[in-house]
């Protein structure tokens, strides 16, 4: 099992001996309501989900993220984890001063406040997300941010509760699980789709060469037309129940705002899995794209500037079921014709859903589109 990222499992969640009185503390501090994204990287970062990160980034690290995509340590990182406040907020703050996070009227965290500065948002949004185009979701999160963020340390009082949390398994106790497993390689899977034929195929595929697979679905704020999280969730149940061996699966949720940065988060995406005890981590087709913003395979291209990643991706580009052949293949293994094959498409499957329609068995497990199709809305609206 690989070392945490920048090498120790950070941890700032309070011990419930403590609580009380930062609770108490909470109260007589300057308090800042935060949104659900902003409370689930407040806990990603406690948790250690995003070690070495000890809080949100101060100006020196995020330029060297936006510049070099790595921290000033030289320690591998591309995506910005930042903490925009409100000007009239702002103004209140010094830095030096403690000041208290809340989501939904309840104390979250105290913040260490070492630093406000002011940010470039289209320097920002064009070097995460390579666009200043406003269809991009990044881009337009973006410009509705304040221009003042907030850096500091952090320690989480509370972590922010949400209706899935009987799925959520922090770092240290993925590493303590993969342990009693016994298992020496763990290969991490990203998704935010309910799983076709060909995640099973890549799942499995990878599964033949180590000794486990952990499905970790992204559950949080996503565009409009992905599949809800109750549904991705519901949907991978049922795959494993039927199709995965009891000792070789598991399934824990990753609380996360997608960002859609492509190639950029294809890379954050491999150093969270490695916080949880991944080895390897699985690398698709335009992973974590949005559009034609990102070439199909530019993901994994970044891989190589990042040898000293401490963990392997591991990629696969183009597979299919074959007709002919009877199953899923790609095309190094397939011989015949495009005609005898059937691609999957994310987009073509939503579609059918929309329609009323079932894909296909050689698209997806039965059991899984009827999962799909029970569901009153399946999609974000």
């Amino acid at each position: 099992m690989p070392k945490p990222h920048g090498g120790n499992l950070i941890n700032r969640a309070l011990k419930p001996k403590d609580k009380e009185k930062a609770v108490k503390a909470a109260t007589d501090l300057e308090r800042m309501e935060v949104s659900r994204a902003l409370a689930t990287d407040t806990e990603n970062i406690a948790r250690g989900t995003f070690s070495p990160l000890q809080g949100f980034m101060n100006q020196e690290e995020l330029q060297n993220v936006l510049d070099h995509k790595r921290l000033p340590n030289d320690i591998p990182w591309t995506i910005p984890i930042i903490l925009d406040a409100p000007e009239e907020k702002a103004k209140t703050l010094k830095e030096g001063d403690d000041l208290a996070l809340y989501f939904h009227d309840q104390p979250l965290a105290l913040m260490h406040l070492e630093q406000k500065y002011k940010f470039n948002k289209e320097e920002f949004a064009e070097k995460t997300f390579g666009t200043l185009d406003t269809a991009h979701p990044g881009v337009t999160k973006t410009k509705q941010m304040s221009n003042i963020l907030l850096a500091g340390k952090i320690d989480l009082i509370n972590e922010p509760n949400g209706p899935y949390d009987r799925y959520k398994l922090s770092p240290m106790e993925t590493r303590v699980l993969f342990k009693e497993k016994d298992w020496r390689t763990i290969v991490g899977f990203q998704t935010r789709n309910p799983p076709h034929l060909g995640h099973e195929y890549v799942q499995k595929t990878a599964l033949t060469f180590v000794d486990g697979v952990f499905i970790n679905p992204v559950i949080g704020k996503k565009k409009k037309g992905d599949f809800e999280d109750e549904v991705i969730l519901k949907a991978y149940n049922v795959l494993i129940e039927n199709y995965y061996l009891k000792d070789r699966a598991v399934m824990s949720i990753l609380p996360f705002e997608m960002r859609y940065a492509g190639p950029r988060e294809a890379i954050f995406h491999a150093i969270v899995r490695k916080n949880f005890g991944c080895t390897h981590f699985i690398v698709g087709r335009d992973h974590a794209g949005i559009g034609n913003y990102y070439g199909p395979y530019e993901a994994q291209e970044l891989f190589e500037e990042f040898p000293d990643l401490g963990i392997a991706p591991l990629f696969f580009k183009s597979f299919f079921y074959c007709k002919k052949c009877g199953g899923v293949t790609n095309e190094k293994a397939c011989p015949h014709s495009n005609e005898e094959h059937i691609n999957f498409s994310g987009t073509k499957i939503r579609e059918m859903f929309s329609r009323g329609e079932m894909p296909p068995k050689e698209l997806m497990r039965p059991e899984v589109s009827q999962i799909i199709a029970k569901h009153p809305n399946p999609f974000v609206e």
